[in-house]
């Protein structure tokens, strides 16, 4: 992935996802959302999380939703498609990129962040809690176990972070200043949800 395709990415959290999870936030809803891009870079859709209307409307899950309410005819085949998520996809999500047939996904911002800097740990909590089994002779998942496979025989997925890090120098510090800015942006919508947390019957607000 070059440069340019870095920053249409950006773009698109910016120009076409933040604005949605603005309104989304100020309706009791979390901070996630998602693209789907079309094969030559087009905006195909663009979603943010509606937990207050169904609890199964993460970000991504609301995307893929949406991309399916397009006629057949109209939008390309998933597998030609880039899923882009706000955060890294939670265990339905995950679940729902595989099922729909797309191939790859890339995000931003990781689990660690969604728990730490945006106060919602529930992606890891549920991934331990849930899907990982410890092996025969031990009581307790080592704790550096990875969560899910990141490349396996339905998709890819890719960290945002990882690619701007293989990028030179200069490209490198450029993008950072606009991964900073968009920190600061998903900062304010946070402070704005966890004050309101919980009022609006989110089951894992």
């Amino acid at each position: 992935m070059d440069a340019t395709m870095i920053e249409r990415m950006l773009d698109v959290i910016e120009q076409d996802i933040v604005p949605l999870t603005r309104r989304g936030v100020a309706g009791g809803n979390k901070l996630f959302g998602a693209a789907i891009l079309g094969p030559d870079g087009g905006l195909v859709v663009a979603e943010t999380n509606n937990e207050t209307e169904n609890p199964l409307w993460h970000g991504e899950m609301h995307a893929i939703r949406r991309f399916f309410q397009i006629d057949a005819t109209e939008r390309p085949a998933p597998a030609d498609c880039l899923f882009l998520a706000t955060h890294e996809p939670c265990s339905l999500c995950l679940s729902g990129i595989t099922w729909s047939g797309f191939r790859n996904f890339h995000y931003l911002f990781r689990y660690e962040d969604s728990r730490d800097a945006f106060a919602i740990p529930y992606d890891i909590e549920i991934l331990r809690a849930v899907y990982a089994v410890p092996d025969p002779d031990r009581e307790a998942v080592p704790t550096d176990r990875p969560l899910y496979n990141r490349v396996n025989k339905y998709w890819t997925s890719h960290a945002l972070l990882d690619a701007i890090a293989k990028e030179d120098e200069v490209s490198r510090a450029q993008l950072m200043a606009r991964v900073e800015r968009i920190r600061e942006t998903y900062a304010d919508l946070s402070a704005t949800y966890q004050a309101d947390k919980g009022s609006k019957g989110i089951p894992h607000a």
